[in-house]
């Protein structure tokens, strides 16, 4: 069983752990006189998604044996302003996708079995949130001689 901790700090900031340790700070602009010291609650609900699709996606290349680099996730959400709760209307994932001759086709499956199958997170979405993704494959720059060598002189 999954359980984290939850603390009021002041006004509208609290701080949350796991069992490990591992912690998180929230505030909501506004709520006091400070600057806002932390995300927002309902933003660590986009943060979780872009985490738990891209644990997936990540693992489903793996698998394929694909030479991935780099997988980078903007996640963008849009409330619903008109009643309470402003939950999350629509969600837009994109991913870019950095490695050598990876196959557009192999980036699309990963992130299918994922939003179908595998990601927990997106599995709590209702159907009232359109989710909608997209992604882009990206080849790495080309080996050069480091930037560390471009000043250097032997001596």
């Amino acid at each position: 069983m999954d359980n984290v901790r939850v603390r009021w700090v002041k006004d509208r900031q609290f701080v949350a752990w796991d069992r490990l340790g591992h912690g998180v700070v929230m505030d909501v602009p506004g709520a006091s006189t400070d600057e806002p010291i932390g995300a927002r609650p309902i933003e660590l609900v986009l943060y979780a998604l872009g985490g738990c699709t891209g644990v997936d996606v990540a693992s489903v290349l793996e698998k394929k044996r694909l030479d991935v680099r780099g997988i980078d996730i903007s996640v963008s959400g849009v409330q619903r302003e008109d009643e309470f709760p402003h939950s999350y209307e629509t969600v837009d994932l994109h991913y870019t996708v950095t490695g050598v001759a990876v196959p557009d086709a192999a980036v699309e499956r990963a992130i299918e079995l994922s939003q179908t199958k595998y990601c927990s997170v997106k599995g709590m979405f209702g159907p009232q949130v359109s989710i909608t993704t997209s992604f882009e494959v990206v080849e790495p720059p080309a080996p050069g001689p480091s930037r560390i060598d471009e000043g250097r002189r032997d001596v």
